[in-house]
């Protein structure tokens, strides 16, 4: 996935982008509302993480806005204002969760993951294809009953194929999904990936189109 960060903090804002990275999406980190508005003008999000208090602006306004143009990209606020009527406010503007600061960046998570499962029409967790035993939430994979282990680019390849059963997705839509602006990205890093999954999972688990792009092979 591509997620952009809305979040002034330097502090917070550091260890949100590392923990996303880590999960091995893609972060774009903007501080202020504008470059927010820049950032989704330039490129296609999965998901935004939403600060609700920004240098020139409130977070409300900028979610209104969004869910008027009608824009559906899945929106988590993250703040500090705690009551419940500022949750009713901000799922009444159109986020789909409201997580209070301080939290613990692996409910962060487990939240995107969760959110992210919803928009794709799965919101099981566990899924099969073929001889593999899916875990979305945990992020296992077991092959025949034995389990496969994947790098966190690995794992975020597969997990936008298995979001788009059977669609089509170019080279070029892969890097958007898994690199942030300012990633430097090796012209082979897609088939490299790719190649890598087929060892690990079977040689038929991506399909190559060529000179298209890759699809999630049929089990």
């Amino acid at each position: 996935m591509r997620i952009l960060l809305i979040e002034d903090d330097p502090v917070l804002g550091a260890a949100v982008r590392d923990q996303i990275a880590g999960d091995g999406q893609s972060v774009d980190w903007v501080q202020r509302l504008d470059a927010a508005g820049d950032a989704m003008a330039g490129a296609s999000y999965d998901l935004v993480l939403l600060d609700l208090m920004l240098p020139d602006g409130r977070g409300i306004p900028f979610l209104k806005d969004l869910r008027k143009r009608g824009d559906v990209t899945p929106v988590i606020i993250l703040t500090a204002l705690d009551q419940i009527s500022d949750r009713i406010e901000g799922l009444n503007a159109g986020a789909d969760d409201y997580l209070v600061k301080p939290f613990d960046l692996a409910e962060l998570s487990a939240r995107i993951g969760s959110v992210a499962r919803r928009y794709t029409g799965n919101p099981n967790p566990i899924i099969t294809h073929g001889a593999l035993d899916i875990d979305l939430a945990a992020r296992r994979i077991t092959r025949d009953g034995k389990p496969v282990a994947l790098t966190a680019r690995e794992w975020a390849l597969f997990e936008a194929f298995l979001a788009r059963p059977g669609q089509l997705l170019s080279k070029a839509q892969l890097e958007d999904k898994l690199y942030a602006f300012d990633a430097e990205v090796e012209s082979n890093t897609i088939e490299v990936h790719v190649s890598r999954l087929r060892k690990k999972l079977g040689s038929k688990v991506v399909e190559t189109e060529r000179g298209m792009g890759y699809r999630l092979g049929t089990p």
